[in-house]
């Protein structure tokens, strides 16, 4: 039944190759190597036998090739209608014995062979193996259900941003009749970690921003002549838009994480459910404290990042233009009007507040896990910077005939 000519068994000899053919229409099978992990059809007495041969271990399998010719055996090879000799293999682990009955059809064929830990084997990858799910049926509505619940959550997330502001004016008043029990150390301590900290970085921006608008309204204005505006153009975009708006921006990546994190790590470490048991409120022991500390610290910061940015912008266009520091500081009084700093800190208050609201919020929604930590994080992050430029566009437009 078996014919190999002479010259292919010389080829598999020097190679330590292990040749199969059978004869089914006088076609040839070859494996590659003896590890190679392979099957060869064996009659016996008018029994057909599937024998495994070579190592099947996660090693052999992940070989792109030995898979490639494997699967196409294992494709031929019917699951029924014939035994199963796995006594031959060199080496068997639970990577070969899981891919062996997934071909069986994670049942046992009517007739195999195997030793003693192999079928230990076996028997214990058919008690571990689990079926798979079935398939899902294709929505085609799916979109407009995922923008329900999109909606369903922003909506609660509203709701909650609501019922936080409310109990924050709740817990004001609470501290107007009673000043003296206030969290005033907390807010203290929430003043220089918001505040000063953040002053060494928002001078750096704020600096550097106002050197490049100098540097570019120099090019377009030096066009025209019209080289003293520049003082106008710089006191009035800085003033009254950029210069608290880069400092909320970055108060709100730098202070609003620190803030979700903070509440976060002791929801995860059960410290809130603590408070809870104790009976201390939330809303004045945690939330009102950071809400006051950024609504006073947050003009402060804005102010701070104007006065560096006009500072860059004064010495780039003395650089660019040779507008002296004494002509800049002498028409920025009559340039920008005393409503666009009132505006301005308005302003700051405004994004101060919002800023503390949402970090609070995101971080009282934290789970107990960590992974629920991050992704609370870069919430709060994402949507208080959404939030100050909102509000900063809702303030350009109510207020846009204040201070012209």
């Amino acid at each position: 039944m078996l014919q190999i000519d002479d010259a292919r068994s010389r080829a598999c000899d020097s190679r330590a190759i292990v040749c199969v053919a059978h004869a089914t229409g006088g076609a040839y099978s070859l494996t590659m190597d003896s590890s190679q992990p392979h099957i060869t059809q064996i009659d016996d007495s008018g029994q057909r036998w599937a024998q495994l041969r070579g190592r099947w271990g996660a090693a052999e399998l992940g070989n792109r090739k030995d898979w490639a010719v494997l699967k196409q055996q294992l494709a031929k090879t019917p699951t029924n209608g014939q035994g199963w000799d796995v006594r031959a293999v060199d080496w068997l682990d639970h990577v070969g014995a899981q891919l062996l009955w997934e071909h069986w059809g994670q049942q046992w064929p009517k007739q195999v062979q195997m030793t003693d830990m192999q079928r230990q084997m076996m028997e214990r990858i058919a008690a571990l193996t689990i079926p798979c799910p079935p398939e899902k049926k294709v929505n085609w509505f799916g979109w407009l259900i995922q923008l329900g619940n999109t909606l369903l959550g922003f909506m609660r997330h509203a709701r909650s941003m609501v019922e936080m502001v409310g109990q924050l004016l709740l817990d004001l008043l609470r501290l107007i009749r009673n000043p003296a029990r206030g969290p005033w150390r907390d807010v203290s301590g929430h003043l220089y970690s918001m505040g000063a900290t953040a002053l060494p970085i928002t001078a750096l921006v704020g600096f550097l921003i106002g050197v490049v608008l100098a540097y570019l309204m120099s090019i377009q204005l030096r066009q025209f002549g019209a080289d003293a505006f520049i003082v106008n153009i710089l006191g009035i975009s800085l003033v009254r838009e950029l210069g608290p708006l880069l400092g909320a921006i970055l108060v709100a990546g730098r202070t609003g994480s620190a803030i979700t994190a903070q509440i976060g790590v002791m929801r995860v470490n059960e410290e809130l459910d603590a408070m809870q048991v104790m009976g201390i409120p939330q809303g004045f022991r945690l939330v009102m404290p950071r809400a006051l500390a950024l609504a006073v610290a947050m003009p402060l910061v804005a102010a701070w990042t104007t006065v560096c940015a006009l500072v860059g912008g004064m010495l780039a266009a003395n650089a660019a233009m040779g507008v002296s520091p004494a002509y800049f500081i002498q028409a920025m009084p009559a340039a920008v009007d005393i409503a666009n700093l009132y505006l301005a800190l308005a302003k700051s208050v405004t994004f101060g507040v919002a800023i503390a609201l949402i970090a609070c919020h995101w971080g009282l929604e934290v789970e107990p896990n960590t992974q629920s930590l991050g992704r609370g994080t870069t919430a709060s992050v994402v949507m208080s910077i959404t939030a100050v430029i909102v509000l900063d566009a809702i303030f350009a437009i109510a207020f846009r005939k204040v201070g012209f």
